[in-house]
């Protein structure tokens, strides 16, 4: 017995009209783009204040003077590198009513500085407690 099979068409993608809206596509993606400079370093300029002459001293604070390279000094005396808060920790001992002031280099790096915060709140003393001077070269 002969059972008549049917006949399947072939389908067929229709490939030049998708070629001309990639075509499209790509043209509008390169006119629309916009080309950047990558940034290598983020700048970050510190906050400076114009000192204002006084002839009133309000109160006398120790200074924690810090240079461009991140060299420490409590009052003349040198930190040595990582130990500013177990110095602070003695400082605070010897000194119990003294405040302190930060006295910092206009170039010296973020990182030192939030250091040199880090080294203050682990001291227990508030950052806030602590107003800095930033020094303008001359």
């Amino acid at each position: 017995m002969h059972f008549p099979r049917p006949v399947r068409s072939r389908s067929q993608v229709q490939i030049i009209p998708m070629i001309d809206v990639l075509i499209f596509l790509l043209i509008f993606l390169i006119i629309s783009t916009q080309f950047k400079k990558p940034r290598n370093a983020l700048h970050i300029e510190l906050p400076t204040v114009h000192e204002v002459p006084s002839d009133k001293l309000t109160d006398v604070r120790s200074v924690i003077a810090v240079d461009a390279e991140g060299h420490i000094t409590l009052d003349s005396l040198k930190v040595p590198e990582g130990l500013l808060q177990s110095y602070l920790a003695a400082y605070q001992k010897q000194n119990p009513g003294r405040k302190l002031e930060l006295e910092a280099d206009r170039k010296l790096s973020l990182e030192h500085l939030l250091a040199i915060w880090d080294a203050l709140i682990k001291a227990g003393i508030s950052v806030t407690d602590v107003p800095a001077r930033i020094s303008l070269p001359e």
